[in-house]
């Protein structure tokens, strides 16, 4: 992600000798500066809000929102360290928020996955999943959810003079990829075959996991391409621009919370078919 190699675009590394660490000097263009405070602005009251109404929801048993509530939390960690960065303080306490923020952002990745694979699910096996869907195992897999971005970001942070960094962090971002396009595949392929599901849940379901396809591709292939690619990684323009795209995360984020409420996919869906029937009646009309 915003790794230690962005050494010729926005970091100044101080080796020092006595502790071997790295103490960056954080140089962005202001306009950057100005788009990370509205992001914070306009993102960590409404993820705060989210949140509290989601909670409410837990509370009576439904196990639903449990993943979307972890997504937003790790949306919130990623909040507070862009306020630490923005703020610019010296020496360590940059390095762990940084490597925080970092945590942050793998976790989120895993969530979105999490929310796909429940979607796919409910599809694909949905006699299975009603049957398997309690919080105990929805808290479990948060919990490992959260640990996996924890093993790899602590031996990421007291290595960082490894050349194969970059090329980690590909890997760890590249697995979600094909895991979310079999997730939209077989949901796809299961669509007809579940009685159980209504057709408005039908086509939440199809409408979320092609919104969560889509931030992934949008804000996170970039970065893939990023890390294994040593010419973009020379290219200051594309590396700021992969920069933009971290740190509008929580914000896609939050545009898939607002798009998993009831009514708002179905009112999107309804008004894109009216608008299609419109153009075929013109089109007949015409004719």
């Amino acid at each position: 992600m915003e790794s230690n190699n962005y050494s010729n675009v926005t970091f100044d590394y101080d080796y020092s000798n006595a502790s071997n660490e790295i103490y960056p000097d954080f140089a962005e263009p202001y306009f950057m500066h100005v788009m990370t405070c509205v992001i914070i602005s306009i993102g960590l009251p409404l993820t705060v809000a989210a949140i509290y109404c989601l909670y409410s929801q837990v509370q009576n048993n439904n196990v639903a929102p449990i993943f979307i509530i972890n997504l937003l939390i790790s949306d919130i960690i990623q909040f507070c360290c862009m306020i630490v960065l923005v703020a610019k303080p010296d020496g360590k306490i940059y390095v762990i928020f940084f490597y925080i923020n970092f945590f942050g952002v793998m976790a989120s990745v895993g969530f979105m996955v999490c929310i796909a694979l429940e979607r796919y699910l409910l599809i694909a096996w949905p006699l299975w999943y009603r049957v398997r869907r309690t919080i105990k195992i929805s808290f479990v897999v948060c919990v490992v959810v959260w640990t996996l971005p924890l093993v790899y970001v602590l031996p990421y942070y007291y290595w960082v003079e490894s050349d194969g960094s970059e090329t980690i962090s590909a890997v760890f971002l590249l697995v979600p990829f094909p895991l979310l396009i079999f997730f939209l595949g077989g949901t796809l392929k299961s669509l007809f075959a579940a009685i159980s599901v209504s057709s408005d849940e039908k086509r939440r379901i199809v409408g979320i996991l092609v919104l969560v396809l889509l931030i992934y591709t949008l804000l996170f292939l970039p970065n893939i391409i990023w890390s294994l690619v040593g010419e973009a990684r020379d290219n200051y323009t594309f590396s700021e621009l992969i920069l933009i795209l971290v740190r509008f995360n929580p914000l896609a984020d939050l545009i898939l919370y607002f798009f998993m409420r009831k009514g708002v996919i179905d009112k999107l869906l309804a008004s894109l078919c009216c608008c299609r029937m419109n153009s075929d009646d013109n089109s007949r009309s015409s004719a």
